[in-house]
């Protein structure tokens, strides 16, 4: 594409710095993750799994990397002494700790910045940072370009009852950051970790985030993504999982900002009776694009999964899902289901839905379906004979549609969180009440 020499250009000298800043295994895969992206460029429609989403706006922006430079204008503490958890702020993808608010740790937790582990423990790291193979081009780019981010280790049999709380800001002001996210939950531990990506800047911005959990035996973990950032941003995110046996993990994709957006999940069960929940809301209006694409690989017998994706689509905004269950031989007692439904507020939005099932077992229950649709005329009826316009019926019934949703989200703390952010996006969404 036209920029990419750009893009390689200043990335290179960036890469080459960070590679002289860890160990050499780190630094070597730096290097090919960087000559991957260099040789394979942005992803095309080309791909399947990019079909209905074109990087070509993307391809096209000039971003530059962080410097030490600080935002032009101070930056608003994204939490409240009130609230609970703790918290860790990074500004334009660096650890910023006068913003962050990390409390009282059980004995042998770790929440780090991943810049930090780098410089004075970097081989816990070798097993968790994945490889440059590993996803699109995007994720091979963040790998070699990304300076922080966060570590967490809860070790054997602990529960982090605080949430983690990981706030992403990106000021704006043409820049880039690639964050990467490391997360170690050791046999029976538990913890619930929430991203927030926003904007507190003007100018467009581009983040590339990549989020990589490793859970053991029996652990639990609870992973929020709420991306909220400006309209002229642009998002490319990914979320890769391992369980073990007997793991739990639920993921809570939360899409409402960018001009354009892509989650990229990966969910790999490695040990028998895992169990998964995939919960995805997203919101569009005007010509904004947002992409979800999962992928979850049954390789254990008896686990279990759950996929439901909700987007509500106005103006010529579109929406894309693409889910696939992979079930490999032997994976029996397999149960799965993946659903896709599609909310459209306008004629000329638009939304895609390619759910797929892959079997290659025997004694399983496994399903999937999509819709797509508008508002239904007669619950618009209803609302509007018992009083209510129609522009307030409307609303009722979008954030009805959206609430199977956010319901889903535990702890309550965390979906107080993503209903804030739904009520922002719409006139009188104050009025609506809770979302039950």
């Amino acid at each position: 594409m036209s920029d990419l020499q750009s893009w390689v250009g200043g990335m290179a000298r960036r890469q080459a710095s960070l590679a002289g800043s860890g160990p050499a295994w780190l630094g070597n895969l730096r290097k090919q993750a960087l000559a991957r992206f260099v040789d394979e460029g942005w992803p095309t429609a080309r791909q399947e799994a990019w079909r209905h989403t074109s990087l070509a706006a993307l391809a096209q922006q000039t971003f530059s990397l962080p410097d030490d430079a600080a935002a032009s204008s101070p930056l608003q503490r994204p939490y409240t002494d009130a609230d609970e958890g703790h918290w860790m702020v990074f500004v334009d993808g660096a650890y910023a700790p006068g913003l962050s608010r990390v409390g009282a740790l059980p004995a042998g937790v770790a929440l780090q910045p991943l810049s930090d582990v780098v410089a004075s423990g970097p081989d816990r790291l070798e097993e968790l940072m994945g490889s440059e193979s590993d996803g699109a081009t995007p994720v091979a780019l963040n790998l070699a370009l990304a300076a922080d981010g966060a570590f967490i280790h809860v070790p054997r049999g602990v529960a982090l009852e605080d949430p983690v709380h990981l706030v992403f800001i990106a000021t704006g002001r043409g820049l880039a950051s690639f964050p990467r996210n490391l997360v170690q939950a050791e046999a029976g531990s538990q913890a619930v970790i929430m991203e927030h990506f926003v904007g507190q800047g003007d100018g467009a911005s581009h983040t590339n985030s990549v989020t990589r959990l490793a859970l053991e035996a029996d652990a639990h973990v609870t992973h929020l993504k709420l991306q909220h950032e400006d309209t002229s941003a642009f998002h490319l995110g990914a979320t890769d999982v391992t369980l073990q046996k007997g793991s739990v993990f639920t993921s809570h994709s939360m899409s409402f900002g960018a001009q354009l957006a892509r989650h990229d999940i990966s969910a790999d069960f490695r040990g028998m009776h895992g169990e998964l929940l995939l919960n995805g809301l997203y919101y569009v209006n005007g010509r904004r694009h947002v992409d979800h694409q999962t992928v979850i690989r049954h390789s254990e017998p008896a686990c279990v999964s759950r996929e439901y994706y909700r987007g509500v689509l106005d103006d010529t905004s579109r929406g894309v899902f693409g889910g696939r269950i992979f079930v490999a031989p032997g994976a029996d007692k397999t149960d799965a289901v993946q659903r896709s439904d599609s909310l459209l507020l306008s004629r000329l939005a638009k939304a895609d839905a390619r759910p797929e099932l892959e079997i290659y077992a025997d004694d399983v229950k496994c399903a999937h379906g999509a819709t797509v649709g508008q508002i239904d005329a007669d619950s618009l009826f209803y609302l509007r004979s018992r009083g209510l316009d129609e522009t307030h019926a409307r609303h009722v019934l979008t954030y009805a549609f959206a609430a199977q949703a956010v319901n889903r989200i535990e702890p309550e703390s965390l979906r107080r969180r993503v209903i804030g952010a739904i009520r922002a996006l719409a006139p009188r969404g104050a009025e609506l009440g809770d979302f039950s």
